[in-house]
């Protein structure tokens, strides 16, 4: 029995480390092909976001995480907007009218899109909250954060895209 179980450890690993040294991280690669549509109205693409730094939150109106950051999501808009940043906070798998009832309550000042309106949260694998992307003027991807980690990290991830803090 022993020698059987050795057996299948031992096939299942051979097929199973290959596959996660292949898994490769995906800092510095091309940012996948993506269309997103603002509540507003506002589309946004690779090409039309090309030559800004893009941050991609992934939230939802119950992840008190998300919840927590928002003002600091929205402050980082507001500020670096400027220096052509675009950020857009996709709401991941809930309905429109949940989304605008939420806002009303706890408005953001950032874009917001919906699942509905764009593929990004399928590329990303967004099932946990909140995700944190960004994406270089070159449109390669510059950093990601899966999980809060509070303003000092999402500076550090737009540092990475070339956005240095005001001095």
């Amino acid at each position: 029995m022993l020698k059987r179980r050795t057996i299948v450890l031992l096939t299942f690993l051979m097929f199973i480390v290959p596959l996660a040294c292949f898994a490769a991280d995906e800092e510095g690669q091309p940012a996948p092909r993506f269309h997103a549509k603002t509540l507003s109205g506002e589309n946004f693409t690779n090409d039309s976001t090309k030559g800004k730094v893009v941050l991609l939150q992934f939230w939802t109106t119950w992840c008190p995480y998300c919840k927590e950051e928002q003002p600091l999501v929205d402050a980082i808009d507001k500020e670096l907007a400027p220096k052509g940043v675009v950020v857009l906070a996709i709401n991941v798998a809930e309905s429109k009218k949940k989304v605008k009832q939420y806002l009303q309550q706890t408005p953001r000042s950032c874009r917001v899109v919906l699942t509905e309106d764009t593929n990004l949260a399928a590329m990303y694998q967004a099932n946990a909250y909140p995700i944190y992307i960004v994406i270089d003027r070159d449109g390669r991807i510059a950093a990601e954060q899966r999980g809060s980690g509070g303003e000092r990290s999402l500076r550090r991830m737009l540092s990475k895209a070339g956005i240095e803090p005001e001095e």
